[in-house]
């Protein structure tokens, strides 16, 4: 595959972790699976992952999620750096939690965000 058929197959998704890695340098990415029903969208899993590189496609992802043995249909990236790159692993799960705990009251922190459908799409959450 040529660089640029190889630039247009990509997805959202794999456009903004290269740029984001691009303007970051190494980070933690926290990471939110959603069930979208409707209007409804719920939470289902949580993770952090380092992203050390631009390596990591929209495939990877979700070869990664896939592990959770749950189906979902959207998932919110919320790009963290300590000082000097990736947050440690208690302060990974520590802002893990906090960012639950805001989305347990307001499903409108997705936005804050970077979010996607389960074909690496943008999507945000619309006030209903």
């Amino acid at each position: 595959m040529s660089i640029s058929s190889k630039a247009d197959a990509a997805t959202d998704f794999d456009r903004w972790i290269a740029t984001a890695f691009a303007e970051l340098g190494p980070f933690t990415a926290l990471a939110v699976l959603v069930e979208i029903a409707g209007p409804r969208v719920a939470p289902l899993n949580s993770t952090f992952l380092n992203v050390i590189g631009d390596e990591i496609d929209w495939g990877g992802i979700t070869l990664l999620f896939a592990g959770t043995g749950r189906p979902w249909d959207g998932a919110a990236f919320f790009p963290e750096l300590a000082e000097g790159g990736p947050l440690d692993n208690p302060t990974a799960r520590a802002r893990l939690r906090l960012l639950e705990q805001r989305l347990d009251d307001d499903r409108l922190v997705l936005n804050e965000g970077h979010f996607f459908d389960k074909w690496g799409r943008r999507m945000k959450i619309e006030e209903v």
